[in-house]
C-alpha cells in the first residue's frame, strides 16, 4: 500500500485551469483524500488550507455527526409527506363509499292539453337560471275551436232578452184592464147593494100597508059579528069581510118573506156574491176582471221563468265561454320551480293534445345517483344515512338513501341516466334535501362521492 494513486479529471463547463491538473492522494487515505482534494478544487476559498493527512482524519471525525442529522431531518421529511399526501387514499381505502356519484334530478314533461299552434311564449333557450313556480313558458292556441254550443246558448239568452220586455208590456196591459173591471165590479156591487137595501125598504113598506089592511080587515070582521045578530049586515057581507082579512094577512106574510128573500140577497153582495135570476152568482166584468187578473198573474210566471232562464243561460254561457277558451288556448307554465332541460316544439308548430312540448329540471327535487361494490351494494339499505362530497369543493352534505335498483332497470325520468355510470353495476339513489341552497344555480350533473355511514352499512 505504498504506491501512490494518481487520479486525473477534466471538469467541462469553465471550472478553470487549476481543475484539470492531477490529484495526487496518499494510499492510507485515498477516498478521503480524494474528497479533500475536490472540495479544495470546487472551492477555491479553501484552497490555501493544509490538507495534511491528519487534519483529513479530524475533519471526516468532525463531519459525522452533521450527517447523521442531515439524514434524520430527510427521513423526518419524507415520513411527513407520506403521512400528508398518503392518509387521504389510505382512508379513502377503509371507507365504505361510491365508485362514482353524479347530482341528478328528475325530469317533468310538459303536454299540449289541446290541439293548436305554438302562438307565443317566453325565451325557451335552455341557458335560463332557475324559474319559480307558476312562470308563464308558451301558449297554444287552437283557432278551430268548437264554439256551436257557446253560439247556441247565447242565441237563446238574446231570444229571451228580445221576449222579456213584450211579456212586460202585457203584464202591465193586464194589470190596467183588471184595474178597470175591478173598478166597474166595485161600482156594480155597490149600485146592487143600494138597490137591494131601496127593494127591502120598499118590502117593509109594503109590509107596513099590509098590516094597516089586516088591522082594518080585523075591525071590519068583528063588527059585522056584532052586527050580524042584529041583522042589519048579512051573512055573505059578513064572509066577503073574513076573507078580506084573509087576504090581508096573507100580503103581509108575503111581503115578510119577500123582505127576508132581498136581505139575503143584500146579505149575499155585501160578501161579493150576487144571487138572482137573470145573471150568475157573479156578473159578468167580476168575471172578466177575474179572468184578467189570472192572464196579469200568467204572464208575471212567464216574466218569472224568463228571468230564470236568463239567469241560468248566464252561468252556462260563462261556463261554456271558459270550456272553449280551455279548449281554444292553453298557456302552458311552471308546475314547479326547475330549469328548462329540453325543448321539443317551436313557435309556429301544429301540435296535437298530448304532444310532448317542453321537458323542466325538477330542481327542488335534486337527487344523487352512484354506483357501488356489490359488497357494498349487499351493505345498503332504504333509510341507510349517506353523506356527499362535491368534487368541486365545498361543505359535506348529508343525505339518505331512498332507492336501491342494482343491476335491475333504473327510473327513466331521471336528467341523467343512471347507465352513464357504468364502473359499476350496482345503482343507489340519495336524498340530499341541502343540495338545493335556495340560490338560482340548479347543481345537476356536478359529480362527487357518497360516503355511507358504518352503522348502516357494512363494510367491503
Amino acid at each position: 500500500m505504498q504506491n501512490k494513486t494518481r487520479f486525473d479529471s477534466t471538469f467541462e463547463g469553465g471550472g478553470g485551469p487549476d481543475i484539470a491538473k492531477p490529484l495526487a492522494v496518499d494510499g492510507n487515505h485515498d477516498a478521503h483524500g480524494l474528497q479533500r482534494a475536490l472540495d479544495a478544487r470546487l472551492s477555491p476559498g479553501n484552497a490555501d488550507a493544509p490538507a495534511t493527512g491528519g487534519d483529513a482524519a479530524a475533519d471526516v471525525a468532525q463531519s459525522k455527526p452533521s450527517r447523521t442529522l442531515l439524514r434524520f431531518v430527510k427521513a423526518a421529511a419524507g415520513i411527513a409527506i407520506v403521512a400528508v399526501f398518503g392518509w387521504l387514499p389510505l382512508r379513502a381505502l377503509f371507507q365504505t363509499s361510491s365508485v362514482e356519484a353524479v347530482v341528478n334530478s328528475r325530469l317533468v314533461t310538459l303536454r299540449s292539453p289541446i290541439d293548436g299552434k305554438i302562438s307565443a311564449g317566453a325565451s325557451l333557450s335552455g341557458d335560463l337560471g332557475t324559474v319559480g313556480e307558476g312562470t308563464f313558458i308558451l301558449r297554444v292556441v287552437n283557432p278551430r275551436g268548437d264554439r256551436v254550443r257557446l253560439d247556441d246558448l247565447r242565441s237563446q239568452m238574446s231570444r229571451l232578452e228580445n221576449e222579456r220586455p213584450s211579456l212586460v208590456s202585457k203584464i202591465a196591459s193586464a194589470q190596467a184592464g183588471q184595474k178597470d173591471l175591478a173598478r166597474q165590479a166595485a161600482l156594480f156591487t155597490a149600485g146592487r147593494i143600494r138597490q137591494l137595501e131601496a127593494r127591502i125598504a120598499e118590502i117593509q113598506t109594503s109590509i107596513e100597508a099590509a098590516a094597516a089592511r089586516r088591522e082594518e080587515a080585523a075591525a071590519a070582521v068583528e063588527r059585522a059579528s056584532s052586527l050580524i045578530k042584529s041583522g042589519s049586515v048579512s051573512s055573505v057581507e059578513l064572509g066577503r069581510l073574513t076573507r078580506d082579512q084573509t087576504i090581508a094577512q096573507q100580503t103581509e106574510i108575503g111581503a115578510r118573506r119577500r123582505l127576508d128573500a132581498t136581505q139575503v140577497e143584500l146579505t149575499a153582495a155585501r160578501e161579493g156574491t150576487f144571487l138572482g135570476d137573470s145573471y150568475n152568482d157573479r156578473p159578468s166584468s167580476v168575471q172578466r176582471e177575474e179572468e184578467m187578473r189570472q192572464r196579469a198573474e200568467g204572464l208575471t210566471a212567464d216574466v218569472a221563468h224568463a228571468d230564470a232562464q236568463i239567469s241560468w243561460l248566464v252561468g252556462e254561457i260563462e261556463s261554456e265561454r271558459s270550456r272553449y277558451i280551455g279548449r281554444s288556448e292553453a298557456d302552458i307554465k311552471f308546475p314547479v320551480a326547475g330549469r328548462i332541460w329540453e325543448v321539443m316544439t317551436a313557435p309556429g308548430e301544429d301540435v296535437r293534445a298530448g304532444q310532448p312540448l317542453i321537458r323542466l329540471l325538477d330542481c327542488s327535487g335534486a337527487v344523487v345517483t352512484a354506483n357501488v361494490t356489490e359488497s357494498v351494494y349487499n351493505g345498503l339499505q332504504l333509510g341507510s344515512l349517506a353523506h356527499f362530497r362535491p368534487s368541486a369543493g365545498g361543505p359535506e352534505l348529508t343525505g339518505t338513501v331512498v332507492n336501491l335498483t342494482g343491476s335491475a332497470g333504473v327510473a327513466a325520468n331521471l336528467a341523467i341516466n343512471p347507465d352513464a355510470l357504468s364502473k359499476e353495476p350496482y345503482r343507489a339513489t340519495i336524498s340530499v334535501p341541502d343540495l338545493n341552497d335556495g340560490s338560482n344555480d340548479c347543481p345537476v350533473g356536478r359529480t362527487g362521492r357518497v360516503i355511507f355511514s358504518p352503522d348502516t352499512a357494512r363494510k367491503p
